[in-house]
């Protein structure tokens, strides 16, 4: 029997909950409310808890603390999408507790830390969704104590806390009617059972390959190239350690010199500051230091040998110089959008967004990633426009990532939004006034998206097969039929109401203009009353993004 858990095996839980979350990742995907090809949930729970895994690895310590401290520091980083947000913040909350621990914690511990990580999760939603993980998370939670009090053993305690959520994420389709109409259960409730199995797994000794778990959550999320200080990579800039870059070269050595003395002055010039090279052989010997002592460099370098072109630069002066720079060029407000496609992103600058970076269904940028790019916007407040429902949480969160700078979330919900929202951009009113007329601006914009159907299902009055062409919003399928055209124009008549002027069409990756241009003008025949246009979006997954306003 084991009646308590170390920080060591603590370590082997979180591991073991996120490779088990890898393994099934695409299972959880699947469970995807649209029959549509951007599922997206496991992918981002995954590579959420990567992230924390990443962060737990680097941490040196064996204490709780600071391994509770890494974990919760690497989720809320990594964290991408709804479920991912929220599962950082269940973490968070149970870390706030197992970082009290001493030495070890039993089930009873671990069932106060689950209580305080619903809580902690539900305090990050302003709106509560019962029938999500969440629901999950609070079930388990409110019977957690009282299984503590009936299972000492960790293992037999984790059986009997699955089966209660197990339970719980079964009942989801009848608290969430949009589950049940798609004949699947919770998928963010799915994946928070996974990391459960996972810790269980751990417990037992269960091998799920986890010294094979990958680290490093995903590539940096894509930006467009920008004029603006394209040379600068972070506009953050800190106070300088070490404050001389000194580079120089050894010639003429010593006879005495040998090849073991130069390894012994890459030793003493790394105990003196950062960013070494010291490189060569018994002819020459190339250096370069950040130091705050370049003099002591010189001196241990006179040891082997004579020195030649000395270089000594002052880098706290060239700091203060670019920090007055970017503080002269800083200006009041700034805006960054996110999505995908080439032409969609080319959108977003003609209409003067600072920055885009890449991320929609299918790839959601984490909260680090928003953080990261708003910090290249020399400006004191940046609007951001997620322009998709699974990452506004996300961009939330990446206000506690950012220095002196003020993220203000305009909540969009699809690029048509987001193009509505620069467009009602002024730089000569206040940050409030700007922010709402953005918000009030995106009421007035419908957007829909002409995708195909992945599997067979009945939805919305709709019997749908597998490979069916189907228009849809944010709430519900509106058209279906077995061709793109068809299918967008009754799309656009579903969406449609008197007061509508203008019918815009996005189109995606793989139609041509030529069709594009073809379906503009039966656009056009169809509803005289309004003005059509239509531009490359190159966005994936989707045929076209129409927008009426």
């Amino acid at each position: 029997m084991q009646k308590t858990v170390n920080s060591t095996e603590f370590r082997k839980m979180v591991a073991s909950g996120a490779r088990m979350l890898e393994i099934n990742r695409a299972k959880i995907d699947a469970l995807n409310v649209f029959p549509v090809p951007d599922g997206d949930t496991g992918t981002n729970m995954s590579l959420t808890l990567q992230s924390a895994v990443k962060e737990m690895n680097a941490c040196s310590s064996n204490r709780f603390q600071e391994i509770c401290d890494s974990v919760s520091k690497g989720a809320l980083r990594g964290a991408r999408g709804n479920s991912g947000v929220i599962s950082s913040q269940i973490f968070r909350g149970i870390c706030s507790v197992l970082r009290e621990c001493k030495e070890n914690f039993d089930t009873k511990t671990f069932a106060k830390a689950l209580e305080n990580g619903t809580k902690v999760a539900y305090s990050a939603v302003s709106i509560p969704k019962e029938g999500t993980i969440l629901t999950v998370v609070r079930l388990m939670s409110e019977s957690a104590s009282k299984l503590a009090s009936k299972n000492k053993d960790v293992g037999e305690f984790l059986k009997a806390l699955i089966a209660v959520g197990d339970e719980a994420l079964a009942q989801t389709p009848e608290l969430l009617p949009v589950l049940k109409k798609a004949g699947v259960v919770d998928s963010g409730g799915m994946g928070l059972m996974t990391i459960m199995r996972g810790f269980l797994a751990a417990i037992t000794g269960e091998d799920i390959g986890t010294d094979n778990m990958p680290t490093e959550a995903q590539e940096s999320v894509k930006e467009p190239d920008f004029d603006d200080n394209s040379d600068i990579i972070n506009l953050d800039l800190g106070d300088i350690e070490f404050a001389y870059c000194t580079e120089f070269f050894v010639i003429n050595l010593k006879p005495q010199t040998t090849l073991a003395d130069i390894d012994k002055l890459k030793e003493k010039l790394m105990g003196l500051g950062d960013s070494v090279i010291c490189i060569g052989d018994l002819e020459f010997i190339k250096v370069h230091v950040h130091t705050n002592t370049p003099g002591v460099a010189l001196t241990y370098a006179l040891e082997l040998g004579e020195l030649d072109r000395i270089k000594i630069e002052n880098m706290l002066e060239e700091n203060r110089q670019l920090k007055k720079k970017l503080e002269a060029e800083k200006k009041e407000m700034g805006m960054l959008a996110i999505c995908a496609g080439e032409g969609l992103s080319e959108i977003f600058k003609d209409l003067m967004v600072d920055r885009v970076i890449e991320g929609g269904q299918t790839m959601n940028p984490s909260a680090q990633d928003i953080a990261d790019a708003v910090q290249k916007i020399n400006a004191s407040n940046v609007f951001v426009f997620p322009n998709n429902s699974n990452i506004i949480l996300a961009a939330e969160q990446a206000k506690g990532l950012v220095n002196n700078r003020t993220i203000h979330v305009i909540p969009t919900k699809n690029v048509p939004q987001g193009f509505a929202a620069a467009l009602a951009f002024n730089p000569e009113e206040s940050v409030p006034e700007n922010k709402t007329n953005m918000t009030h601006a995106i009421d007035n914009v419908a957007a829909g998206q002409v995708t195909y159907a992945v599997r067979n299902t009945t939805m919305n009055g709709f019997k749908l097969q597998q490979g069916d062409i189907i228009g849809l919003n944010s709430k519900k399928i509106l058209a279906k039929g077995s061709d793109i055209e068809t299918v967008t124009l009754s799309l656009i008549k579903s969406m449609k109401n008197s007061e509508h002027e203008m019918i815009t069409l996005y189109y995606g990756e793989g139609v041509e203009e030529e069709q594009a241009q073809a379906l503009a003008d039966k656009v056009s025949e169809a509803f005289p009353d309004c003005d059509v246009d239509f531009h490359f979006g190159g966005q994936p997954v989707y045929y076209y993004i129409v927008s009426l306003e």
